[in-house]
């Protein structure tokens, strides 16, 4: 049971009030407990100060300098972006300064005194430049030199400050943290207990206290996770198939006159389906694929055969405008084909009386096919007769959704529950799929369909971008879209990488009037993201400026760019999985990877997303890339992020704690 000092609420901390409480529950944190489960994303490790000759050396990687400026700061406008340029020197050289939106510096720097500027140390020619560095005093940086300081997630009106402050409080609770690995598997895979890994997680003093609480952490979430999946999956396997059918001419003569033929992947997966919904047992296959391999259509014809079989068939998407672009696809193939189904809408945004009048439709089987979001299972919905859920991106579909499903089918006492199918683009390894996806009987459709112009790759450095915006504005011209990706939300969330808000005013500077320019990022509102992804879609946007939540979204066929800012911050496995938001359509497609880092192991990696569009190749390649010693770097997002594990930096542990769990399984 946890601790009283656990379940208190935010305010109970100091300088915590209504206000700011209201702040941390915005990003699911109530309680002290799970403020000490908000780790950090990352870390800014102040290291010594270096003179600018030293600085040089250091090229794309984050410096602290001490200089003084030269000669009066420059002040420009363009557009509603303002530029404020600067040099600064020491007795070793000089660096050009480059500040957005910060003209208020220009009366605050004095010529008398000493500054530390750090940020991401650059160089074209002979010309050294950082561009949006912080500048703080000399005893300021004094204050934090060498140490590790926590960067958290953030929202808007949440400071790292108040989050820093807070946690500092919430640490000491720590010591009432339930230690739930045995002391003798702590000791055999020599892991810290919990509650010094908590407390070194928020405030390592040492990269080795960082590193000890973070395979401590990431081995408590695999371990946690495996421990999940290998008892649901002794659940599943005493299931029987309640919703049993036959195979159906409907499916087959569908098949035959689609205007494309199935690819041979395609052909042995839905040979797969077929047997599992006909055969004994319940279904749970996760069908993995990269996009564009053809998931949807093998989707559709499953939902086919229960309908003919007289059941109903629900999909669920991640999210609203995905759902209606499903539907209507549904509908011109139902339409064209003249199938028997009847399909509705179900989603968070219909009025009550829509709402209303869409369950009652389902209760009374009037529909068969229902697409819709969680609303799915969060609405007071009933089924007649739900014999198959299937899930897109979100295959950790466990058991509690599928009780609440079957609920509402009202089978749950017969003990029976739907089939659920699983569709993925997150392209896994062999190696990792077999631990992850234990309780899955997983399918890969390996192929793609023959008409598909593969994308064509770019890797370049930050000299490229005035080219890149030009290549933009061409695409655009030519009434195509594009996706620019950067790693962070807003300015100073981390040093050296470039952030959403920023980097779209840069561009409305940098591309003519006319260019539609938008911004999107995970803090905003459900709706907010779907009515902008809506836009983008109908084409009303040109130039869509996110950060990764659009690696999981919508079909745009017009969309033929895709441009990554710091792509050396993403793994390979992400930066593939965001490629495929691009190729969609009939146009040539491109993706532009900006390499900001002039690290030679960068470079390497992103060279192989150069040289091959296979998204499995690429997750192998990742596996073999990743090293324990990185940091966090830019989270994964997605159904497969751990809070701290990464699958691909700590495969080995992963691995490890799979065979910890099977083995106390097998002693119990």
């Amino acid at each position: 049971m946890m601790h009283e000092s656990l379940r208190e609420s935010m305010t109970g901390l100091k300088g915590v009030g209504d206000k700011t409480a209201r702040l941390f529950a915005q990003v699911g944190v109530h309680t002290v407990g799970e403020l000490l489960l908000y780790y950090p994303r990352d870390y800014d490790i102040y290291g010594e100060i270096m003179t600018i000759d030293e600085a040089s050396r250091h090229e794309g990687e984050v410096v602290a300098v001490k200089a003084m400026l030269v000669g009066e700061a420059q002040l420009r406008f363009v557009k509603k972006l303002s530029i404020l340029t600067l040099h600064v020197a020491d007795v070793t050289g000089q660096l050009k300064v480059t500040l957005f939106n910060m003209p208020y510096m220009k009366s605050s720097l004095k010529t008398d005194r000493h500054y530390v500027i750090r940020g991401l140390m650059q160089k074209k020619g002979a010309q050294l430049f950082m561009e949006q560095p912080r500048v703080t005093t000399v005893e300021n940086y004094e204050e934090v030199r060498g140490t590790m300081q926590p960067k958290y997630p953030l929202t808007k009106g949440l400071t790292n400050n108040a989050v820093t402050k807070a946690m500092k409080q919430a640490v000491a609770e720590a010591v009432h943290l339930e230690e739930t690995l045995p002391d003798a598997l702590r000791e055999k895979r020599n892991l810290i207990g919990i509650c010094e890994a908590v407390r070194k997680i928020h405030f390592p003093l040492s990269m080795e206290d960082f590193f000890a609480a973070r395979r401590r952490l990431s081995y408590q979430e695999f371990y946690d996770f495996i421990y999940r999946i290998r008892t649901l999956k002794s659940h599943e396997d005493a299931l029987k198939n309640g919703y049993p059918c036959i195979e159906v001419a409907e499916c087959r003569r569908l098949i035959e006159a689609l205007p494309y033929p199935l690819t041979n992947a395609q052909k042995k997966v839905w040979e797969e389906i077929c047997r599992d919904l006909t055969g004994a047992r319940v279904m749970n296959r996760l069908v993995q694929g990269d996009v564009g391999s053809g998931k949807t259509i093998l989707a559709f014809l499953s939902l086919l055969m229960v309908a003919v079989n007289g059941y109903q068939g629900a999909i669920m998407a991640p999210t609203e405008v995905l759902a209606r672009q499903h539907i209507e696809s549904f509908k011109e193939l139902i339409a064209a084909h003249d199938l028997p189904l009847n399909p509705v809408l179900l989603v968070g945004s219909l009025s009550a009386k829509e709402k209303r009048e869409v369950q009652e439709g389902i209760a009374d089987g009037t529909y068969n096919l229902i697409v819709g979001t969680n609303a799915l299972i969060q609405e007071k919905v009933s089924y007649q007769n739900l014999a198959l859920v299937i899930t897109d991106e979100q295959h950790r579909f466990g058991v509690r959704q599928r009780d609440t499903l079957a609920e509402k089918g009202g089978d749950v006492f017969a003990g029976v529950q739907p089939h659920v199918l699983s569709l993925s683009a997150t392209p896994i390894p062999r190696t990792l799929a077999i631990v992850l996806y234990g309780d899955l009987s997983v399918s890969i459709l390996d192929e793609k369909p023959a008409n598909r112009l593969p994308v064509k790759n770019a890797v370049v450095n930050t000299d490229y971008r005035a080219t890149a915006y030009k290549f933009i504005a061409k695409e655009v011209a030519a009434q195509h879209q594009v996706y620019v990706i950067c790693p962070m939300i807003e300015e100073g969330e981390m040093e050296g990488v470039e952030n959403v808000v920023s980097y779209a005013e840069k561009l409305k500077a940098a591309l003519p009037n006319e260019v539609r320019i938008e911004i999107l990022h995970g803090q905003m509102k459900p709706a907010v993201k779907d009515e902008i992804m809506s836009r983008f879609l109908e084409g009303n946007i040109d130039v869509l400026v996110s950060t990764t939540v659009v690696e999981v979204g919508v079909n745009v066929p017009n969309a033929t760019v895709m441009m990554v800012e710091n792509a050396e911050h993403f793994g390979l496995a992400q930066l593939h999985q965001l490629r495929g938001r691009v190729g969609r359509g009939d146009a040539q497609s491109y993706c532009v990877f900006i390499n900001s880092s002039k690290k030679e192991e960068a470079a390497a990696r992103l060279e192989i997303l150069k040289q091959s569009n296979d998204g499995f190749k690429i997750a192998e390649e990742d596996l073999k890339q990743r090293g324990p010693g990185e940091l966090f770097g830019v989270r994964q997002s997605g159904e497969l992020a751990f809070r701290v594990g990464d699958i691909y930096r700590d495969s080995e542990l992963l691995k490890m704690a799979a065979g910890d769990v099977d083995e106390i399984l097998v002693a119990n």
